[in-house]
């Protein structure tokens, strides 16, 4: 087996080869989008992120101290379970606490605590007391915050900007309809809550888009400059 390849128990039949894509495709573990670098069998169309081909057995989570996670190949019981940090549904490979009920996507639990551009860092919380810079409400699920404190994004919120544009990715597959591969553009989605000089506002909102490209890198498993580039280059063409 060459060193950019690997045998995977969800997909026994071929192996999986590395690759790197700037086009979305679906992960036949989780079910959730992705982008980036992913293992693939290109003979079945079968997709992993990095995080779902290359597993934890187990991970602790700094939110949750006292919490053991183990990965699992489908989520728990027959109840729907949602993802503990952006609220999505589990659906397919999930990291689960059995002791607290808790359940994280594997691109969820391997949010980066901090992301940064060298110019805007974000620190990732569990909650935060500001309102949302999308939705204007407090609470809800984990949130990227600045360093200046002046904008919070809700996890959630970057998910369900995402998914507006992607509700339909994979859905008839085989049946002749286009795959959707726009970036969700930020026209009329970020809300200002400042009051203070336009100036100041407009700097603020170009900020949150700029947290928007990297926080979509990261949902989708791959934090990287270059991917949140591309995201950055397709959000200004929408």
């Amino acid at each position: 087996m060459k060193y950019n390849e690997i045998s995977h128990f969800s997909h026994l039949q071929h192996t999986l080869k590395f690759e790197y894509t700037e086009f979305p495709f679906k992960c036949d573990g989780c079910k959730e989008v992705g982008i980036g670098s992913r293992y693939r069998c290109a003979t079945c169309d079968f997709d992993l992120h990095m995080h779902c081909a290359l597993p934890s057995s187990s991970i602790t989570h700094p939110f949750y101290t006292k919490c053991s996670f183990q990965f699992l190949s489908r989520p728990p019981g027959d109840t729907p379970r949602f993802c503990n940090a952006c609220e999505k549904d589990v659906t397919g490979f999930v990291y689960h606490c059995k002791s607290c009920g808790f359940d994280l996507h594997p691109c969820c639990a391997k949010l980066p605590m901090m992301l940064d551009d060298g110019d805007v860092k974000l620190y990732l919380y569990r909650k935060v007391s500001a309102a949302c810079h999308k939705c204007g409400r407090k609470g809800r699920s984990w949130s990227y915050r600045s360093t200046c404190k002046k904008y919070n994004l809700h996890v959630a919120c970057v998910r369900e900007m995402l998914m507006e544009s992607w509700h339909d990715i994979y859905v008839g597959r085989g049946k002749g309809r286009r795959l959707e591969t726009r970036i969700p553009s930020l026209k009329n989605t970020l809300h200002t809550h400042h009051k203070k000089s336009k100036g100041k506002v407009q700097k603020c909102c170009e900020i949150a888009g700029l947290a928007v490209q990297f926080i979509i890198s990261a949902l989708l498993g791959d934090p990287t400059t270059l991917i949140a580039g591309v995201i950055g280059s397709l959000m200004s063409r929408a």
